[in-house]
């Protein structure tokens, strides 16, 4: 039996089923749950493409508990998160969330949750976004107030959130560093001058686009430009793969991908 056994929630998804695909290159790690709203009967291995595992996708989530699973990963929606939040106080097993898009009751689920169960959710499972986000924090802090601020992200045409979970994270990380300001969600018309305290957040969408994220400090005379392009999903599952052997074990509470990177 490996030492940890994980549940697949949103497994009929590409996130999901690129998880149940690679888990099986992770040392100690077995998929033994699959949860989905959709594929529901298949087998998640042919989903995934690596054949038959004996692990048919279920809706109920209660299959977690019943599939003796310590770790459940989560890439569905903020409902299905806070459903899943609740069970895992009961149930006892830790949760890796990378679902965006939550809202304020998804984000109390999972506070309440890190009081009987360990909980880390990203918006970004990268080890690379998370270097990014700790480079624009120097930068900013570096290039201080004669430099403005514009956050440029791109994603596929079939992503239904905007702006994405990780240029708030970036957004959050200059706002440590530059505290007295405010997001400005895209400009049209006549909006006037620009404010020094904006953070410009802009969305784009189309193709099949996985995910690129920039950071722009614009200067009199000169700029900076920070940068994450993701090529394929495999960086975030093998991220998401890489907390669920970390966290598997470990006290209940609230932690980070930075606490995984150490």
């Amino acid at each position: 039996m490996s030492d940890v056994r994980v549940a697949v929630v949103g497994a009929s998804g590409r996130m999901g089923r690129a998880i149940v695909r690679l888990a099986r290159e992770t040392s100690g790690v077995e998929i033994v749950c699959a949860i989905a709203a959709t594929e529901v009967g298949a087998d998640v291995g042919e989903l995934a493409g690596i054949g038959r595992t004996g692990v048919v996708v279920a809706q109920d989530l209660a299959g977690i508990a019943a599939a003796r699973a310590n770790v459940a990963i989560d890439f569905s929606g903020p409902a299905a998160t806070v459903a899943l939040a609740g069970l895992a106080e009961n149930a006892g097993f830790a949760i890796v969330s990378g679902t965006t898009g939550l809202d304020d009751a998804s984000r109390a689920a999972l506070d309440r949750a890190s009081s009987r169960v360990p909980v880390l959710w990203e918006a970004n499972m990268s080890a690379g976004v998370h270097l990014l986000a700790d480079l624009v924090r120097r930068a900013v802090a570096a290039a201080g107030p004669g430099f403005d601020i514009e956050i440029v992200e791109a994603h596929h045409r079939l992503k239904v959130d905007a702006p994405s979970g990780t240029a708030l994270l970036l957004a959050d990380a200059a706002r440590e560093a530059r505290a007295a300001t405010k997001l400005v969600h895209g400009r049209e018309g006549r909006p006037g001058a620009r404010d020094a305290t904006e953070i410009g957040m802009h969305a784009v969408r189309g193709g099949d686009v996985v995910g690129d994220h920039s950071v722009h400090l614009l200067g009199d005379g000169e700029r900076i430009e920070l940068t994450h392009r993701a090529t394929n999903r495999d960086v975030f599952a093998r991220g998401a793969l890489r907390v669920a052997a970390w966290i598997a074990g470990k006290p209940a509470g609230r932690y980070r991908m930075i606490d995984v990177l150490g």
